[in-house]
């Protein structure tokens, strides 16, 4: 493990050791897990501080003060979405994380990472489609879907006034010519931390063309 790369992330945060713990046990669970499952690719897991964690916590600076639910979309191997309620739980405790996956067996390695570090985040393990509305102030998914569908978890999910976050890899400005077909919307695009290839997309307001 890389653990310099650990340090590196917990004294950006400025968190403290039982948070960085949590990483510790969500990655070892990762590394258990990944052979049966596939989780993530299995060459990504030499990096996995810094091409998962990090690419995941890095999330956290761009969310709204005062935000209530952080929905996070097709979980998997909980990047973002377990990263973001290990951070949640010691940074901002009141903010509700919930993480939707309908691979039964993500999501019971999701249940488990929640059970083993002790988090309240919500599994939700089905469909997004299925999903009731959620009225989320942030909505996030990393590499599951191309951003005009993102858009339409988004307009579902979302309370008034919430917010999309998608980490996205070079395609990024492709992707959002191909949204701008279907929707007018407001975003920021966030250079990542981590790639220099890659950015976060932030989505405001939206409307259908």
């Amino acid at each position: 493990m890389a653990s310099t790369t650990l340090d590196a992330l917990v004294a950006e945060l400025d968190v403290s050791r039982e948070t960085s713990e949590r990483l510790r046990t969500h990655v070892a669970l990762l590394e258990q897990w990944n052979p049966r499952i596939n989780l993530v690719a299995k060459t990504t897991i030499p990096d996995v501080w810094s091409r998962h964690v990090a690419d995941s916590a890095q999330l956290w600076r761009l969310h709204p003060a005062g935000a209530r639910l952080w929905l996070d979309i097709g979980s998997g191997a909980g990047f973002p979405g377990l990263v973001i309620a290990i951070l949640a739980a010691e940074l901002e405790p009141d903010l509700r994380v919930a993480l939707v996956e309908s691979d039964q067996r993500k999501a019971a390695f999701l249940s488990t990472v929640v059970r083993k570090t002790g988090l309240r985040a919500e599994i939700r393990p089905e469909r997004i489609e299925r999903l009731p509305p959620m009225a989320a102030d942030i909505v996030s998914a990393r590499a599951l879907a191309p951003l005009p569908a993102l858009l339409d978890m988004l307009e579902m999910h979302r309370a008034p006034g919430g917010i999309g976050l998608f980490p996205k890899g070079a395609s990024v400005h492709k992707e959002i010519a191909e949204a701008a077909a279907r929707w007018r919307f407001d975003h920021v695009i966030h250079a990542s931390l981590t790639d220099p290839q890659a950015a976060i997309v932030e989505i405001g307001a939206a409307e259908r063309v």
